[in-house]
């Protein structure tokens, strides 16, 4: 099971957590595995996040998902097994290689009709849906200095009551930290600070594995 250590939460308490999650499955164990190999595998996110993220799918009882970096798949695979049998998921991702194996384990699992790859930029991605169209939930989990343009092309085409879910938002805990002045730190903070005082929703930041933001469209 692919598990995430940080420096906010006892690693016996992270460990009881998952221990009392939807465990991974054998196809979701297998991506696990072949990932674990890649040379940027900590990019996949936890199987415990997996769980959250599913859950959080099926509470919004969402139809169309939105998925920006999809990377290997894992979080993809969370998000259209939790679908309904007409649901959509588009995932935007600008690597064929990684998202090779994405598709592979969406074939496995049964869930490939449900999921469009869009291998672009995603904000060229975004910026080409129909208008008028409705997203029920978002999952930014990618180039973290384009994390508040994402949020800006995904908030106005989220439906009331849906949800953003957008990763690394403490950054193994940079965001706290006045010495790191790196890009995608500073990026990081600019969001978190805008969403907090973002009128239009209500938000949260859960620290699980790498922060893990949920933002409620009102």
């Amino acid at each position: 099971m692919s598990r995430h250590h940080n420096a906010w939460t006892d690693p016996l308490i992270a460990d009881y957590v998952a221990d009392h999650t939807a465990p991974a499955d054998p196809i979701q164990q297998a991506l696990i595995d072949e990932t674990a190999s890649h040379p940027r595998a900590g990019m996949q996110i936890s199987a415990d996040q997996g769980a959250l993220m599913a859950l959080l799918v099926r509470l919004v009882d969402a139809r169309f998902v939105v998925e920006i970096g999809t990377f290997t798949g894992y979080s993809s695979l969370a998000i259209a097994r939790a679908l309904p049998q007409d649901g959509r998921l588009l995932c935007c991702d600008i690597s064929e290689e990684y998202t090779a194996i994405a598709r592979k384990y969406w074939d496995l699992a049964g869930v490939a009709d449900r999921v469009e790859l869009r291998i672009a930029p995603a904000l060229d991605t975004l910026r080409s849906l129909p208008a008028g169209t409705v997203i029920d939930l978002a999952f930014i989990d990618a180039d973290k200095t384009s994390y508040q343009a994402y949020y800006d092309e995904l908030l106005p085409r989220v439906r009331t009551n849906g949800l953003i879910l957008i990763d690394n938002t403490l950054w193994s805990g940079a965001v706290v930290r006045d010495d790191a002045q790196d890009p995608d730190t500073v990026a990081l903070r600019a969001l978190n600070d805008r969403i907090a005082a973002d009128p239009r929703v209500d938000s949260y930041i859960l620290p699980i594995s790498d922060g893990l933001t949920l933002v409620r469209k009102r």
